[in-house]
């Protein structure tokens, strides 16, 4: 089963002060015991939302225009996007190989229990 959260969303230092800043979102994610980290930004989260929207069952995106420099803004979009994985990850046994490949998982045991409420 892969559990996924998102730690962090930040943007990166050295673009703070840019008016074009990208924010940077550390995506914790638990396989068969182990865990790892990989960063996205919002692009990449949109780019997996178009490739698997019409093959899985996926839950609302969050809305792209917030105003990223925004604590409260930054915050409710990593909680979106949290909700989003998480989503994806629940409503589908089988999990596309675009969205293994987004959270650089190579292969993850289902657990039928685990994926179908009681």
């Amino acid at each position: 089963m892969i559990a996924v959260s998102i730690t962090a969303a930040e943007p990166p230092a050295a673009s703070r002060s840019s008016d074009r800043a990208h924010t940077v979102f550390q995506v914790e994610v638990l396989c068969n015991g182990r865990r790892h980290t990989v960063t996205k930004h919002y692009s990449e989260f949109q780019a997996l939302h178009k490739r698997i929207k019409k093959t899985c069952k996926v839950p609302d995106f969050p809305p792209r225009h917030v105003p990223h420099w925004m604590p409260k803004a930054l915050e409710q979009r990593r909680q979106g996007l949290e909700l989003y994985l998480r989503g994806v990850l629940y409503h589908n046994k089988e999990l596309p190989q675009d969205v293994l490949d987004f959270l650089k998982v190579r292969w993850c045991q289902q657990d039928p229990k685990a994926s179908s409420p009681s």
